[in-house]
């Protein structure tokens, strides 16, 4: 009986063994920006397929163009399009629209709970020319408010990261100073200022830190009960960063055919009087041809899945889902990708 148990356990451990050498681990890395989303997606993507799993690091979009680029992992993530040195480093390389965020200016100001900013004020600050809170360049578009002879602390990104790109590309659309000065980027020199380590950490800063303003992905602030500012956009509005007005920045973007360089692509400053005025889009960073058979077939699955069912998950964390001929149009460039030079369909 003690010998029958003992094949009977060998037997387990082998049958256990084949079992999970089935399990595949997917790894990516990039945008804290999407993050939150990120992990909702490959939560219940796993769900519905055990055997796959997700191990994704949340360290930025240049971390995420450097390790897709050395081939560290299977997949990246970033909020800003590669820039043409980095698209010679990755060939293959293949931007898949996933979903579109705003990036929202929050503080923190007792007894402050709402605040408009024009273009003008919102590059003075971060240029390090409007220093105090009650500085006309702010009370002039918050009549009656209590501003109060504080001075402000700036709080950036310390790390390469496409929620600074975003950011930066818009000061660099409304100020000509900031275009010719720190300019836009992944990474810049910044005029005034502390920084954090991805969103989570600028969303820190700015919670811990009385008489602060930072920049950081809408669900971040959201998540944290921190208050955002009302921008004046391209039309003269001042607009509350929603879903909606999300939704709205991209109304008019027309994406292209081949996601290879979507430098192109941009929702900032965008016309139409209900448009956000930093708003955009994030990417997951994919090869052309994938070399591993069963990891290719499965991120392109993947990928259907996210641009089709994974956008309900988009607006409770506070993202606008994909437009619908935008999704149309990112399917055909998902149906394009290959498998060891095959079809995904007849791929082996």
């Amino acid at each position: 009986m003690r010998k029958l148990f003992t094949v009977m356990a060998a037997l387990a451990a082998l049958a256990a063994g084949r079992a999970g050498a089935q399990d595949m681990l997917v790894n990516g890395a990039g945008a804290t920006f999407p993050a939150p989303l990120y992990t909702k997606w490959f939560a219940e993507y796993h769900a519905a397929h055990p055997n796959m799993q997700f191990n994704y690091q949340s360290i930025g979009s240049g971390g995420g163009i450097q390790q897709f680029t050395a081939g560290t992992v299977d997949f990246g993530a970033s909020d800003a399009a590669m820039l043409p040195a980095e698209l010679e480093k990755a060939p293959d390389v293949v931007h898949i629209p996933t979903v579109l965020g705003a990036v929202v200016v929050t503080y923190n100001v007792e007894g402050l709970s709402s605040l408009k900013l024009t273009p003008e004020a919102l590059a003075g600050i971060f240029l390090g020319k409007v220093k105090r809170w009650n500085d006309p360049a702010i009370a002039s578009a918050n009549a009656g408010a209590k501003l109060p002879d504080v001075e402000i602390a700036v709080m950036h990104r310390a790390d390469g990261s496409g929620t600074t790109n975003i950011f930066t590309e818009y000061l660099s659309k409304v100020s000509p100073e900031w275009k010719a000065g720190p300019g836009t980027g992944k990474s810049v020199s910044w005029p005034a200022g502390l920084g954090g380590k991805g969103n989570e950490g600028v969303t820190g800063l700015v919670k811990q830190t009385p008489g602060s303003i930072g920049y950081v992905e809408l669900a971040y602030a959201k998540q944290n009960s921190l208050p955002v500012a009302a921008l004046k956009n391209k039309a003269g509005v001042f607009v509350t960063p929603s879903i909606a007005t999300t939704s709205a920045a991209a109304a008019g973007v027309v994406l292209p055919t081949d996601f290879h360089d979507v430098s192109s692509i941009s929702a900032t400053n965008a016309d139409g009087k209900d448009a956000y005025p930093i708003a955009a889009f994030t990417y997951l960073l994919v090869h052309r041809d994938a070399k591993d058979a069963s990891k290719g077939k499965a991120l392109v699955e993947f990928l259907h899945w996210a641009i089709r069912d994974g956008q309900k998950f988009a607006e409770p964390l506070d993202y606008a889902p994909l437009p619908k001929p935008a999704v149309e149009k990112i399917s055909k460039a998902i149906g394009a990708l290959t498998v060891m030079g095959k079809p995904v369909a007849s791929a082996r």
